[in-house]
């Protein structure tokens, strides 16, 4: 039971005890950091619970038609929401077969990826969405190339499948799950289930909008009896109080390096798991899926290095302009972001905001692969932390204290003004161009006005 889950022995062993004794709750909730373990802790979870055979409940081989369909992902008595990093995942299984095509787990591995994305377009899930109709011509041809793939395993089909379920998760998914995907889960989860037991996995549960939490605590309230629902979150605070209350929750602990290296070498069949720098912040595992984008991380960081420099550097000139005094803190930012865009092969601030811009979209191949533009973002974020770590010269006569507190205050607006191209950019489908255009404007507007 809970094999391919590594280095969670305290949190897998109390799930054990709670099974076997019959104790488990019917709404549970897996807190801890991402890329703990908590989506596949999940899917495991409800293979037990539906298995039919008593005599080999848990064990990953089990041959019991149920566990077969749990094991494929295409179990009836499965429902699946939420956003995870379904490209870096599938680019990395896609990694791991065609380094070994000869491994029955690596095919699984790379199987299993891509179901974990076409689960979420569930028809259950999105009856009377029109937006379905526009993607089901993607659903099916990815569905069509990935029986072939199961059928030939031939590593050259890997390619042509990632790209086709880049273009799906693009194009069909956000980062928060809406009311609707919500409402038709709790409506399923009240349906007698075809085998033993049904479960609904909601994974990063945070990310759900307000009204759909309210929406599922109507069925946590009162949960249907040979259902189990299953939440995970990183920020289990988030959270409404009385959903809280109402789930039990096994918390999963953060892994070492070593013991996400050793993760990344079982899982993933890497010879050298720690290839690739490790930005600070971020752990080996996301350090390693990250790799799989088009665009590194490093590079992400030396773009949002220009993105900051250039936007600084505008407002310098509209001060100017105006005959203002250059406030300390900008010249700061402009000589903390400066070396770090000119390091990373990005040039000097640009002259003008259309430069700008159009040099961030070439180098971030415009973030049309999924998840690039919340990496990126990310990045920006990391960066405005770094700049507020580092010590600030005394500029102007303004002591390094002073400076200190001006910082502060900056990078408040840096933050605030990232979360909101965050939400435009998932919430209302503002695409990354739009959103970044927006985001220089209202960054070297706030710089100017001081904030």
């Amino acid at each position: 039971m809970f094999d391919n889950i590594l280095h969670q022995d305290r949190v897998l062993n109390q799930l054990k005890t709670d099974i076997d004794s019959g104790t488990l709750a019917p709404s549970i909730l897996f807190s801890g950091p991402e890329y703990a373990g908590k989506g596949t802790a999940a899917l495991e979870l409800a293979r037990c619970l539906c298995c039919e055979d008593e005599s080999n409940r848990g064990r990953w081989n089990c041959s019991c038609p149920s566990c077969l369909r749990h094991r494929n992902l295409v179990s009836p008595d499965l429902l699946l929401l939420g956003k995870r990093r379904f490209f870096e995942e599938a680019a990395a299984a896609s990694g791991a077969f065609q380094r070994h095509p000869e491994n029955a787990g690596s095919r699984m591995l790379f199987v299993r990826a891509v179901r974990k994305l076409l689960a979420r377009f569930n028809e259950i899930l999105w009856e009377d969405d029109p937006a379905l109709g526009k993607l089901k011509s993607q659903i099916g041809a990815l569905e069509e190339e990935l029986e072939d793939f199961e059928e030939s395993a031939e590593a050259d089909c890997c390619e042509k499948i990632v790209k086709k379920a880049a273009k799906l998760e693009t194009e069909g998914l956000g980062e928060h799950i809406p009311i609707a995907r919500i409402r038709k889960a709790a409506y399923w989860g009240h349906l007698a289930p075809l085998g033993r037991h049904k479960c609904i996995i909601i994974e990063g549960a945070e990310n759900m909008q307000e009204g759909a939490k309210n929406s599922l605590l109507k069925i946590l309230e009162e949960p249907p009896p040979r259902l189990t629902l299953i939440l995970t979150s990183a920020h289990p605070m988030s959270l409404l109080p009385t959903m809280l209350s109402r789930l039990r929750e096994y918390r999963f602990a953060k892994r070492s390096a070593k013991e996400e290296a050793d993760v990344i070498s079982r899982i993933f069949r890497e010879d050298n798991p720690e290839k690739g720098i490790v930005t600070e912040g971020n752990s080996l595992m996301q350090t390693y899926l990250a790799s799989f984008l088009p665009v590194k991380s490093e590079t992400l960081y030396a773009v949002g290095a220009f993105c900051a420099a250039s936007a600084a550097a505008e407002a310098v000139r509209e001060l100017r302009a105006c005959g203002r005094e250059i406030p300390p803190v900008l010249a700061d930012l402009g000589k903390f972001a400066a070396p770090i865009a000119e390091k990373g092969g990005m040039g000097r601030p640009a002259g003008s905001v259309k430069t700008a811009l159009a040099k961030v979209l070439d180098a971030a191949e415009r973030f049309e692969m999924p998840g690039l533009f919340i990496r990126f973002l990310q990045q920006c974020a990391a960066l405005i932390s770094a700049w507020l770590r580092n010590g600030t010269e005394v500029v102007y006569g303004i002591t390094d204290a002073a400076c200190g507190m001006e910082k502060a205050v900056w990078a408040g607006l840096w933050r605030q003004e990232l979360e909101r191209a965050r939400v435009e950019n998932d919430l209302y489908n503002i695409s990354p161009p739009m959103a970044l255009e927006r985001l220089f404007e209202a960054l070297k507007t706030g710089m100017v006005c001081g904030r």
